[in-house]
């Protein structure tokens, strides 16, 4: 190991998986009904965390601030080795921004620190994949400098869809209006959810009827997916294994996914989709300012 690998409860991977690949993350903390609560990354405790949403519990998300990050950070530099951090997009968070503060704190005050912040563009899962990544090349002896550089030029590679029919919770957390969650439900409307190349999230496209949405997902991945043989399909949900499961499948066997591994969304991307949403993250084409566009 000649680098340690770090990032955020964001990711969406369980915390078991993390410490099998050497990868150390830092908890973030939301907000339920005024109690303060910190990310386990436990699946039941995500679960309950859902239940509690469905009985009418709002969430909010907290920041972490610099001395987080410093206090997060302090005990993994007595190692000796330098810090790979893979952070929560720009595009949806200060997290990413409040890390780099916290790194040239820690840099100044220690010239032979070293650590390295990736905005990664991504959400949830997809940020979580760039993590694997750099922990792969960690053991297959890259550098820091090389794990970098691969991340930061492959990181739009990163496709990401998102789709729900329930639209509540997205208007609960201002991620669309009042009137289009009103007409969009009254209409069983599902919107399809992306990441342009800057990680700002975008509605791509609205489609009626759920299993006309999972269809049009199915063109969308099949036009934008690369070498799925040769990768592992992540699925992410809050709290819908069995329709994220058949999503999953269908799009392993419709593209030859190598295979598919399922996963939650968790509390601090939750707090903002609500349960009900499922997403797809795989390697393929790269992301643009515009997002998808149909051949």
């Amino acid at each position: 190991m000649n680098y340690i690998v770090t990032t955020d409860s964001g990711c969406d991977l369980p915390l078991q998986l993390l410490n099998d690949h050497g990868i150390t993350p830092i908890m973030l903390c939301y907000e339920m009904n005024g109690v303060l609560c910190r990310d386990t990354m436990n699946w039941d405790d995500i679960h309950m965390f859902y239940e509690g949403m469905r009985s009418g519990m709002k969430p909010k998300t907290s920041q972490l601030n610099p001395q987080e990050y410093i206090d997060f950070w302090t005990p993994l530099l007595e190692k000796g080795l330098p810090i790979l951090h893979i952070c929560l997009g720009s595009g949806v968070s200060v997290t990413y921004q409040n890390g780099v503060t916290a790194a040239d704190i820690l840099m100044k005050d220690k010239p032979d620190t070293k650590i390295v912040c990736i905005d990664s563009t991504l959400c949830s899962t997809g940020y979580g994949m760039l993590a694997l990544q750099a922990a792969k090349m960690r053991d297959e002896g890259s550098t820091i400098e090389e794990c970098a550089e691969f991340l930061e030029n492959n990181k739009v590679r990163v496709n990401t869809y998102y789709t729900t029919d329930e639209l509540l919770y997205l208007r609960r957390s201002g991620r669309c209006s009042r009137a289009s969650a009103i007409i969009g439900t009254a209409l069983h409307i599902c919107p399809i959810l992306n990441l342009d190349a800057q990680g700002h999230l975008i509605v791509q496209e609205r489609v009626r009827g759920l299993s006309k949405t999972v269809k049009r997902l199915h063109e969308i991945i099949g036009e934008t997916v690369e070498n799925a043989s040769e990768q592992t399909l992540y699925i992410c949900h809050s709290d819908i294994l069995d329709q994220a499961m058949e999503f999953g499948d269908s799009l392993k066997n419709a593209f030859g996914f190598r295979d598919v591994y399922y996963t939650y969304i968790g509390a601090i991307i939750g707090s903002n989709c609500g349960p009900g949403l499922m997403a797809a993250f795989y390697f393929g084409k790269p992301r643009t300012m515009d997002g998808y566009k149909a051949k």
